[in-house]
């Protein structure tokens, strides 16, 4: 049941309907528990089996969580999601990396990377004591599996939700519902519109690298960049409005990342919800920088290394995520703070050249294989001659890219970026307000790509 399908269109009325009716006639628990079924009929629409892994992972962390004291019991807490995920993501990998010929060819269940790291932050934060163990299974069990961000994120902290469900004030209203569907508009336009139709292209360069231009093959690679921020902020933006409309928050998941001056502001402003979890529940149990340069290094390194290979069982993923660690430790030992904020060309200067290092990075995690991900690197750097093709929706999609991050840089002086730097401030119970917004969504229909294209991290 993917988000732009008219299925979820159907599905998600039914649950607004659904909510209201529960708001006026019944009872906060009752709200609770009908999200709770919606949200295991959305996860099962893809596989009803996979429901039974969800409340698996889901009992394990209640349980263990209310004795979460006692270490074997939280080391057993933590030790299940994380060998859930290792079997049925890692297991055919590393067989076959250890040269073995035959796997069990393991279906991997959607959503899997993002609700056992959800259960883990629960169990930790609990054994920690930074929040309150949660007695109600029916709130914990909406937790980790409320449907809009179960797929593919954001990944929520149980700090952030879970207080939620203890407030009544937490409801389906008016002026949630009227921002809500905005930001869940502009997630469509971004994915429908930019996303997928830039990956026609993309995947036709990608597919046989060798037989196009080098200009063409570095259109792509730009273009790709551009790809994925569309289509995962576009996620994450439909998400977090399908969350609004009911009442709930979601953090903010993309800050604008390409208009990051190095690759450490990157990783501050893209994929939030993941950057943090592996800040908070890998890289400072490490030791993070208080122990020593090298020390610091090396966690900073084992941190990206397995946020590559959190992203796919593949090598590729890994050394995405080792290219990134050594910018990262680059970083850290060769550059220095501004004492003073820097002229104008010297910033733009490090923007560029950080979005073309992660542009450049994004070839190994795009690329199915290494000789695919060494065949675009040679094309460029050999200037291949070859297809020469330019792509429109590259130029438009670059365009908006650019508009965007510049009116929301500006407008991040007065406002809070709400999401993904795109703050809704049409008022639609206006004429005006309403005539922008049917406006903008005919657009979005008049545009929209008409084949089928799941988000790209619908895979992780």
């Amino acid at each position: 049941m993917l988000f732009t399908s008219p299925v979820f269109l159907i599905f998600f009325i039914a649950v607004l309907a659904g909510v209201a009716i529960i708001q006026r006639f019944s009872t906060e628990r009752t709200k609770q528990f009908f999200l709770l079924i919606a949200s295991y009929f959305f996860y099962g629409w893809w596989d009803w089996r996979f429901c039974f892994l969800l409340l698996f992972v889901t009992s394990v962390s209640y349980i263990t969580a209310l004795y979460s004291n006692k270490k074997a019991v939280y080391v057993f807490g933590v030790a299940v999601p994380l060998v859930v995920l290792g079997i049925f993501k890692y297991f055919d990998f590393f067989l076959e990396s250890f040269g073995s010929t035959s796997t069990l060819k393991i279906i991997l269940p959607v959503g899997i990377s993002f609700y056992t790291f959800q259960a883990l932050s629960y169990v930790i934060d609990v054994h920690r004591e930074k929040i309150s163990v949660e007695k109600d299974f029916i709130k914990l069990a909406l937790y980790i599996s409320f449907f809009p961000q179960l797929v593919a994120g954001p990944i929520v902290r149980a700090s952030d939700f879970l207080p939620q469900l203890h407030e009544p004030s937490h409801k389906l209203t008016t002026e949630n519902f009227l921002m809500g569907i905005q930001i869940i508009a502009m997630g469509f336009f971004k994915k429908i519109v930019l996303a997928d139709h830039l990956s026609v292209f993309i995947d036709d360069v990608f597919k046989v690298p060798v037989a196009f231009h080098w200009a063409t093959i570095i259109l792509a690679v730009v273009s790709y960049a551009m790809q994925i921020y569309f289509d995962f902020s576009g996620y994450s933006d439909i998400a977090i409005g399908c969350a609004k409309c009911l009442g709930y928050e979601f953090n903010v998941n993309f800050n604008l990342p390409y208009i990051s001056k190095s690759v450490t502001e990157f990783w501050r402003r893209w994929h939030i919800s993941l950057s943090t979890w592996l800040r908070d529940y890998l890289y400072i149990p490490l030791g993070g920088n208080r122990c020593g340069r090298v020390r610091q290094l090396a966690n900073l390194m084992i941190t990206m290394l397995l946020g590559g290979l959190w992203h796919g069982a593949n090598w590729t993923f890994v050394f995405w995520g080792c290219l990134n660690g050594v910018a990262l430790c680059a970083e850290k030992l060769l550059l220095k703070p501004d004492i003073k904020s820097p002229g104008t060309l010297k910033t733009l200067a490090k923007i560029i050249i950080t979005t073309s290092f992660i542009s450049f990075t994004w070839i190994f995690f795009r690329a199915e294989n290494f000789s695919d991900a060494w065949a675009v690197v040679r094309g460029i750097l050999t200037l291949q001659n070859g297809i020469a093709q330019p792509f429109l929706w590259s130029f438009v999609a670059g365009i908006l890219l650019i508009i965007s991050e510049v009116v929301s840089t500006l407008r991040a002086h007065k406002l809070r970026i709400e999401v993904c730097g795109f703050t809704p401030i049409l008022d639609l119970r206006t004429i005006s307000g309403q005539t922008v917004f049917f406006t903008f969504v005919g657009l979005i229909l008049a545009l929209a790509f008409t084949g089928e294209n799941p988000f790209v991290y619908f895979q992780f």
